[in-house]
C-alpha cells in the first residue's frame, strides 16, 4: 500500500512568543515492510532545520525561532510504501539490547491493580508470543478507546483506573503489563490509514514487544491487531515522551492554542496502475 501523509500543526499565541525551540520526531525510517518514497518538513519561520538522531535511532529535526512570534506552523508531507508483515519487524536500527525495554518509566510504572491484571493474562508455558496476544485482547477489552483525550502525561495507572483513554493510554497499559511479565516492550508513534477516516486530529500509537525467536513484534491494543500495511512507523522509545512527535519550550507566548490536522490516505491511483500492470 502506498500511503500519503499530510500533517499540519499550527501554534497560535495570544501574547507573542519571544523564542521557540522544538524537536520534531516526524520523519519515518525505511525498514523491511516500510519504504519512505519521499518526505518533507517545513516551518513557516526563518529557521534552520537541523537533522539529528536520538539515542534510539529516531530521526529528528531541531529548530529555534527568535523574535515576535504570533503564529507558527509546522507542515509535513510525504509518501510511504508499506507491506503487511503481520507485525514482525525486520531491518530496524537497534542500538540497545532488548532488555533495556524492561525499564520502568513514570508513565509506565504499574501499581498493584496493573500487576494483578498482568498476572491474570499471563500464559505460563505457552511462550511470550501467546501472552502478548492475550494481553492485546485483554487491554482492548478492559480499556475503552475514547477520543476525548485525558492529558499528555496520563500514566498507565491512571488510564487503567479510568478504564478509558486514547491510543497512547492503551499502549502505556500494554507496555506496563508486558514489562511486569518480563517481556521487553516499547512505545511506537506513527500513523494509521483508515479508509473511512481520512482526516484525523492526531497521530497513532502502538506497542512493540520482544518475542524470543521472532524479535520485535507490533501490538496495537486500540484496534486489537498487530500492525499491518495500514501502519506507518515513525519513532520508538520507552514511552510517549521518548517518541513524542513534537517536544519543545518557549519564552513568552501566553495563551497558546494548538491545532493539528492530519490527512492519511492511500494513493489509490498508484495501486490501480500496479493492478493493471499485473493483469
Amino acid at each position: 500500500m502506498r500511503i500519503r501523509i499530510a500533517h499540519e500543526t499550527v501554534y497560535r499565541y495570544e501574547t507573542p512568543a519571544k523564542s521557540v525551540i522544538q524537536t520534531l520526531r516526524l520523519t519515518p525510517r525505511s525498514h523491511d515492510g516500510q519504504h519512505v518514497m519521499r518526505w518533507r518538513i517545513d516551518v513557516d519561520q526563518d529557521v534552520k532545520l537541523t537533522e539529528v538522531e536520538d539515542a534510539f535511532g529516531n530521526i529528528g529535526h531541531v529548530f529555534s525561532a527568535i523574535g515576535r512570534i504570533d503564529e507558527l506552523t509546522v507542515t509535513v508531507e510525504g509518501e510511504v510504501e508499506t507491506q503487511d508483515r503481520a507485525g514482525v519487524l525486520r531491518g530496524t536500527l537497534e542500538r540497545f539490547p532488548a532488555s533495556l525495554f524492561l525499564r520502568e518509566t513514570p508513565l509506565t510504572r504499574p501499581d498493584e491493580a496493573l500487576r494483578a491484571f498482568a498476572r491474570s493474562v499471563a500464559r505460563p508455558g505457552e511462550g511470550s508470543l501467546s501472552t502478548c496476544h492475550a494481553l492485546l485482547e485483554a487491554v482492548h477489552a478492559e480499556i475503552a478507546f475514547d477520543t476525548d483525550p485525558t492529558h499528555v502525561a496520563t500514566t498507565a495507572q491512571e488510564a487503567f483506573a479510568l478504564k478509558r483513554g486514547v491510543c497512547q493510554d492503551l499502549t502505556h497499559v500494554f507496555i506496563a503489563c508486558a514489562r511486569e511479565l518480563r517481556i521487553p516492550a516499547r512505545y511506537v508513534s506513527g500513523h494509521m490509514h483508515r479508509p473511512e477516516v481520512t482526516r484525523q486530529d492526531a497521530g497513532h500509537a502502538w506497542a512493540e514487544a520482544y518475542v524470543e525467536g521472532l524479535g520485535w513484534v507490533g501490538f496495537d491494543p486500540a484496534n486489537k491487531l498487530c500492525p499491518t500495511d495500514t501502519h506507518v512507523r515513525i519513532a520508538a522509545g520507552l514511552d510517549y515522551l521518548g517518541a513524542a512527535p513534537v517536544r519543545g519550550a518557549r519564552y513568552g507566548g501566553e495563551g497558546e492554542t494548538l491545532n493539528v490536522r492530519i490527512d492519511v490516505s492511500e494513493k489509490v491511483a498508484q495501486r490501480q496502475a500496479q493492478r493493471q500492470v499485473q493483469n
